[in-house]
């Protein structure tokens, strides 16, 4: 297995995050960071130590230690392993970094809706049990 700065599992069916992902593979020339794609076939979530659903509801990532992260903290340390550190670490800072984590989580908790992914008012994988949970 290789190992990365940062192994980033990440929804192969979400056009927002194939995106991100294309636009980091671009600027990724060292091959400092992995990709996984948790909705590929032969994806196991057990070897990540997350369950499925919570990889569907909140971006995941590991360190080169094994550590896991989620959420905002996941793209920084891509962003920062391509070079955008100065922005990085703007986007640390209390005021920022606090705006940052609540936009992430109403975008995790409507990801669904905003691409297109629900039918008739109803999502596959049903509402998010973190998103009713207070902050």
């Amino acid at each position: 297995m290789a190992v990365f700065d940062i192994e980033l599992f990440y929804d192969g069916e979400c056009p927002l995050c194939t995106g991100e992902v294309q636009l980091l593979r671009r600027l990724d020339r060292k091959a400092r960071i992995g990709f996984t794609d948790i909705t590929a076939g032969g994806f196991d979530p057990e070897s990540t130590g997350v369950s499925r659903q919570a990889l569907m509801d909140r971006i995941h990532g590991r360190l080169a230690d094994g550590s896991v992260i989620e959420g905002v903290e996941v793209f920084r340390r891509p962003y920062a392993a391509v070079g955008f550190g100065k922005v990085v670490a703007l986007s640390r800072l209390p005021g920022i970094a606090h705006l940052l984590d609540l936009g992430y989580r109403l975008f995790a908790d409507n990801r669904l809706r905003l691409t297109g992914r629900c039918t008739d008012g109803t999502c596959p994988l049903g509402p998010n049990p973190a998103s009713t949970k207070a902050a």
